[in-house]
């Protein structure tokens, strides 16, 4: 952990401005867009720091998807779906957490990909205190689900249409390149419809994927 801490303040601002994924990255299929972010960072400007993730696990959703939000149409809860790829759709589930995911593809699709989990990269104090986390839990746990990402990275429905092309949130490409034999996929998890689709993305051996 703490891979960018032995950067310079200098060296990291230019890694942003030079790496910041453009509108086209998003535009890209659903599917390709879920593996090709394992290993980019998700950064959340807080407070006048970064908070930095290396994702690490994701999920795409279509259109077409039984599972997916956007299935039975536009709604006002799904509503930032249906934007232009790029945007952050975060919902509010189960009464209390919060999940945040990548639009992607075209105007008026429909589709998104779902961070599960990130491996905390800069910021960990940080992120243990919006967590409450206890300094004696397993740090694994601190971000390795999609509801506790969104904890640790402030993420609330305040931030459901953020352009991802901004500057409070968005993601950078790491220059890491994530081998397809690294790549596991699987079916997606809490889901009871499209079960068949192995549409679930992960970094193989990573211990901050969900478990």
């Amino acid at each position: 952990m703490g891979l960018l801490k032995k950067k310079s303040k200098e060296s990291f601002v230019s890694l942003i401005e030079g790496n910041k994924l453009e509108r086209d990255f998003y535009l890209q299929d659903t599917i390709v867009v879920a593996k090709e972010l394992l290993g980019k960072y998700f950064i959340r400007k807080y407070k006048g720091k970064y908070l930095i993730g290396k994702i690490v696990e994701t999920e795409a959703y279509r259109d077409d998807d039984p599972a997916s939000h956007a299935y039975n149409g536009r709604t006002r809860r799904n509503e930032v779906m249906f934007w232009l790829g790029g945007h952050l759709y975060v919902y509010f589930t189960y009464g209390m957490h919060y999940c945040c995911n990548v639009v992607t593809e075209s105007e008026g699709k429909g589709c998104a990909v779902l961070i599960r989990a990130v491996e905390p990269i800069e910021g960990l104090s940080t992120m243990m205190k919006l967590r409450s986390f206890n300094s004696s839990s397993k740090i694994f746990n601190l971000t390795n689900g999609p509801a506790k990402l969104c904890q640790a990275f402030d993420i609330t429905k305040k931030n459901n249409g953020d352009d991802l092309c901004g500057e409070k949130i968005f993601i950078v490409d790491s220059k890491i390149v994530i081998k397809n034999s690294k790549i596991g996929k699987s079916q997606r998890i809490g889901i009871k419809d499209g079960l068949e689709k192995k549409w679930r993305f992960y970094i193989k051996n990573s211990p901050w994927v969900s478990k």
